[in-house]
């Protein structure tokens, strides 16, 4: 999936640039910190492009003025730190629309709504989409998955989970007694089934349930250390970039 940035916060470009593209088929193509700037791309390279991420409140004017100058046939994802201009954004393309400070679950669940727009829609033209009735249609999390253990099945609540770990590249479920069992999907797959409320990506090794997170301290290069409730199997850091908007999940949960 191809992503074009609107934003002029070159920080905040950069943090949801690496947060999209931790998925290792998204691509950020291009950033353009301005109307003019995002007007003259979209007008040379639109047609490559799947999703567009635009701030509302640039350096030279609102991005809804791109709308006034080019014809935009793909869909937005607002991300502002104003939510005065809800109503405003669906009217324009928007299929989602994140206050910041966003988290990594906003970001990854406002593109899976793309992909699901696309493919229960893959015949219909993007303009005809009743987008706001769909992005208000509330979504439903996983409730358990189904682990394998020699020849028999069992279910894991998702409830039961403490954390996800990618290790030597198997995905284990540790339950709150610190048991672990192996499972056949990816943290991809695990993350884009549960819910953003109870669970945080806080890297690329961990899914960790907002039950467990005990307390955190400072680390060096500006990041920061996760000591859970239970046992990891190594110590659990933060990036620098993920910092904040982790931190926020932790406070506003």
């Amino acid at each position: 999936m191809k992503i074009l940035i609107v934003e002029d916060e070159h920080k905040t470009a950069q943090l949801l640039k690496e947060l999209i593209e931790e998925r290792s088929d998204y691509t950020v193509v291009a950033i353009c910190d301005s109307v003019d700037g995002a007007v003259h791309y979209l007008q040379l390279h639109q047609h490559h492009l799947d999703v567009v991420f635009m701030d509302i409140q640039l350096s030279d004017g609102q991005s809804f003025e791109i709308f006034d100058q080019v014809a935009v046939k793909l869909p937005v994802i607002f991300c502002t730190s104003y939510n005065e201009y809800m109503l405003k954004a669906f009217k324009n393309n928007g299929i989602d629309y994140i206050l910041k400070p966003f988290n990594e679950k906003d970001i990854h669940q406002a593109i899976l709504k793309v992909e699901e727009l696309k493919n229960s829609f893959v015949r219909q033209s993007f303009e005809n989409l009743n987008l706001k009735e769909l992005v208000v249609k509330e979504k439903t999390y996983q409730t358990s998955f189904l682990i394998r253990f020699r020849d028999k099945i069992y279910p894991v609540l998702v409830v039961d989970i403490a954390f996800v770990y990618l290790e030597n590249e198997s995905v284990y479920l540790y339950n709150f007694k610190g048991e672990r069992h192996p499972i056949s999907k990816s943290l991809d797959d695990i993350e884009a089934v549960i819910s953003p409320n109870q669970f945080y990506r806080i890297n690329r090794q961990m899914i960790a349930n907002r039950k467990v997170i005990k307390e955190i301290e400072n680390y060096f290069n500006q990041r920061i250390v996760v000591h859970l409730t239970i046992v990891t199997p190594e110590q659990v850091i933060v990036p620098r970039l993920k910092v904040a908007p982790f931190l926020n999940w932790v406070e506003n949960g």
